[in-house]
């Protein structure tokens, strides 16, 4: 969540006279993340976040809007798109399209207990229950095709041993055959700590939908566990996984494919993000505040889950 487009409050003030949302009194910008354009805006009726799509377009921008929509009529705590005058929940603002949502209360959490990451297997499990009666269809735009493609574009800036571990984990992943067997349905697709808010200790909302997508409920599930279980080494912590594993399972237990692709899911998860993150790094995009994340952190999960074998509790 990087500022891309600069916003006045003066364009804000006159943008918002479509909404029955009170007076501007505060918009500011927010600095973490990478892909959109977002502000918390703060009116005589309350606190809001105003996000501006940088690259997903108005055809695609509906899935992920309504999804939240659908969710939160199922009782899953995320952010509710808020609708205009002319009831609708996708505007444009400064050439870009934009939408406005509801602020949710709460904090993430920098080191999650056993307790914590419980509570989030079982939200986790919920989300996808809630999501398989939801219609719209968006293939995973960073799967496989997405891995490769970008490794050609990062090639140059990698060393020789770089090279041979992405080639080599992008071979593993095509052969993996068990990925196209695995259910699937709506994953969240970015369901790290810094997307999930807690209230008094309990789990009280997730934000950021805008990875969202159809794809693996497993690979969801291995996204969460590569940063909300993972130690100081790099590696997976018994207690955190298993509490993650048991919550989950509590609401969705895994079937027996799922448990036998665990270990490959995992090693997907971190290649992504490995990806992603290099992608940011070596071929950024200008903007106001920006934030690229170290992608030597999922070299090294991804390295450790290829030379381990992770067990599914």
């Amino acid at each position: 969540m990087s500022v891309f487009t600069r916003i006045t409050e003066n364009e804000l003030t006159i943008w918002l006279k479509q909404y029955g949302l009170g007076q501007l009194v505060n918009l500011q910008g927010i600095a973490s993340g990478i892909e959109n354009t977002n502000y918390f805006v703060i009116t005589t009726q309350g606190k809001f976040v105003l996000t501006l799509f940088e690259k997903l377009t108005r055809n695609e921008l509906p899935y992920y809007l309504n999804l939240m929509l659908h969710l939160s009529d199922h009782g899953i705590p995320c952010p509710m798109p808020i609708r205009n005058n002319a009831d609708q929940i996708l505007g444009e603002l400064n050439n870009k399209p934009a939408a406005i949502v509801s602020f949710l209360s709460g904090e993430s959490l920098l080191h999650p207990t056993p307790e914590h990451c419980q509570a989030m297997g079982m939200m986790l499990a919920k989300m996808h229950l809630a999501g398989r009666s939801y219609p719209q269809h968006m293939p995973n735009p960073r799967s496989l095709q997405w891995w490769q493609a970008k490794a050609l574009e990062i090639d140059p800036f990698l060393s020789s041993d770089e090279k041979v571990l992405l080639q080599s984990e992008l071979a593993f992943q095509a052969d993996d055959q068990r990925h196209e067997n695995l259910p699937k349905g709506v994953i969240h697709a970015d369901m790290f700590r810094d997307n999930v808010l807690f209230f008094n200790n309990k789990l009280g909302g997730i934000i950021d939908f805008y990875f969202a997508c159809n794809d693996s409920l497993l690979y969801d599930l291995a996204i969460v566990a590569n940063d909300w279980c993972m130690n100081e080494e790099k590696t997976l912590d018994t207690a955190r996984v298993y509490s993650l594993l048991k919550g989950y399972q509590q609401v969705r237990p895994l079937s027996t494919v799922e448990r036998e692709a665990w270990p490959s899911q995992l090693r997907a998860a971190a290649l992504r993000f490995w990806v992603s993150r290099m992608v940011d790094l070596y071929l950024p995009r200008s903007g106001e505040l920006t934030h690229a994340k170290d992608p030597n952190h999922f070299k090294a999960i991804l390295q450790n889950h290829r030379e381990s074998v992770a067990e599914l509790a």
